[in-house]
C-alpha cells in the first residue's frame, strides 16, 4: 500500500523532472513555474504566468521591466508579504507556497530585510537613525548600539545617527534603511525602487551602499528597479515581461590583447520548459514580426524570420526569387555577434550572443501601475 510520504516523495520527483533537474532548483532563491492570480468580482488576472528565475547565494541582482510586467508582485511574494496561486517558490530554503502564519513572521524576522522606494515604509518618523537601525534588534532581542553604528557607518550615514528622517535627505533616508533591512543579519535584501525618487547623483550613493553590504557582508540582494543606470551597475539584469522572465544581461570585464580591460554584456533570451522565449522588443520591431514567424534550423543556430512579405514587395518576391525582398531574408543577411539589428536583417536565435551595447531589456518600458 502505498503511504503519504511515498506520494510526496513521488510529487517531488516529477515536479524536480518537469523543472529540468535538480540544479534548476538549488538556488539560494528559486522561482519555478510561479503563477499568481487576482480575483475580484468575477474578474481574473494572471500578473505572473509561469515565472522562472533562480538567484544564488551572495549574488546582487536588478529585476527590470515595465509597469504591470509582474515584476513587484513577484518580489511581493518573494518577501512573504503575498502568496502564489501556484509554482515553487523558495528562498534560502524556506517553502513560501503555504507557510504557516508562525513560519512566515520567523522568516520576515530573520530571513529577509526589505527596502522600500516610500520613505515612510522604511522609517519611523519619531524615531533617530540610530533608534530605528535598533528597533528590529529590540524585536528579535539582539545587541543593538554598537552593531547600530556599525551598520550606519557601513552605509555611509554614521555622522546622522542621532538625526530623524524630517532632518535627513532623501538619499541619507534611503541608505539608513539599507541599515535597517541588515539590522537582524538577514541572508537575503530586497528592494523595491530604493531609487525612484531620487535624482542620478543621490540613486548612486544608495546603490553604492547596497553593493557595499553585498560585497562586505555577502547578502544576497534583488533591486527591483525601472532605473537603467542601476540596472547597469550589476553583473546580471533581468527584465520580466507579461508575467515571465524574457531576458537577461549578463556584464562582466575581459583583457583584451593589448592588455586593456574591456566590459562586455551579453543579452540572452529566456527559454522556459515549453521551448517559448520572448525575442526583444527592438528586434521585433526592427523587421516588424507581426502574428507568425519563419523558423529555420542551421548547425549552431535557429534562425527568425519574418512570416509575410510586406505589402510593397507583394508579388515581387514571389516572382523573382533574386529580388530585394529575397535577398534581404537569406542567410547572409542575419546579425553576427556584436552587431545591431537593423530592418534588413534577420534575427538569429543563438545560445547567447555578445554585443558591446546589446539592446537593454529596460527599452521595453511603458507607463502604467505595477502589479
Amino acid at each position: 500500500m502505498t503511504d503519504l510520504a511515498d506520494l510526496e516523495r513521488r510529487a517531488a520527483e516529477r515536479a524536480v523532472a518537469r523543472a529540468g533537474g535538480q540544479d534548476r532548483l538549488s538556488g539560494h532563491i528559486v522561482c519555478d513555474g510561479l503563477v499568481r492570480i487576482f480575483r475580484t468580482e468575477g474578474t481574473e488576472v494572471m500578473a505572473l504566468q509561469g515565472l522562472d528565475l533562480v538567484v544564488d547565494r551572495g549574488e546582487l541582482l536588478a529585476v527590470v521591466g515595465a509597469s504591470g510586467s509582474g515584476k513587484s508582485t513577484m518580489l511581493n511574494i518573494l518577501s512573504g508579504l503575498d502568496e502564489p496561486t501556484a509554482g515553487i517558490a523558495k528562498v534560502a530554503g524556506y517553502d513560501l507556497l503555504g507557510m504557516t502564519p508562525k513560519k512566515r513572521l520567523e522568516y520576515r524576522r530573520r530571513i529577509v530585510g526589505f527596502v522600500w522606494q516610500q520613505t515612510a515604509r522604511n522609517l519611523l518618523p519619531y524615531l533617530t537613525a540610530r533608534e530605528n537601525v535598533e528597533l528590529p534588534m529590540r524585536l528579535a532581542g539582539g545587541r543593538r548600539r554598537r552593531k547600530a553604528a556599525e551598520l550606519l557607518e557601513m552605509v555611509g550615514v554614521g555622522d546622522r545617527a542621532d538625526r530623524r528622517p524630517a532632518e535627513m535627505s532623501g538619499g541619507e533616508q534611503q541608505r539608513c534603511a539599507v541599515a535597517v533591512a541588515l539590522a537582524n543579519d538577514p541572508e537575503v535584501i530586497f528592494a523595491d525602487e530604493p531609487t525612484g525618487e531620487l535624482d542620478e547623483a543621490t540613486a548612486d550613493e544608495v546603490f553604492g551602499a547596497l553593493r557595499a553590504v553585498n560585497a562586505e557582508l555577502g547578502v544576497t540582494v534583488v533591486v527591483v528597479t525601472h532605473d537603467r543606470n542601476v540596472a547597469g551597475q550589476v553583473r546580471r539584469a533581468v527584465a520580466i515581461r507579461d508575467g515571465k522572465t524574457a531576458s537577461e544581461v549578463r556584464r562582466s570585464a575581459r583583457l583584451a590583447a593589448d592588455g586593456t580591460q574591456q566590459h562586455v554584456s551579453e543579452e540572452y533570451a529566456v527559454l522556459d520548459r515549453a521551448g517559448r522565449l520572448q525575442l526583444p522588443a527592438a528586434f521585433v520591431e526592427a523587421l516588424s514580426l507581426r502574428d507568425r514567424v519563419r523558423l529555420d534550423l542551421e548547425t549552431d543556430r535557429v534562425e527568425v524570420r519574418p512570416g509575410t512579405i510586406p505589402p510593397s514587395a507583394t508579388g515581387t518576391a514571389e516572382a523573382n526569387p533574386g529580388s530585394a525582398w529575397s535577398e534581404t531574408l537569406s542567410a547572409t543577411d542575419t546579425i553576427e555577434a556584436g552587431s545591431a539589428p537593423s530592418a534588413t536583417d534577420a534575427v538569429e536565435g543563438r545560445p547567447g550572443f555578445a554585443a558591446s551595447e546589446p539592446p537593454s531589456a529596460t527599452d521595453t518600458s511603458v507607463s502604467g501601475e505595477d502589479r
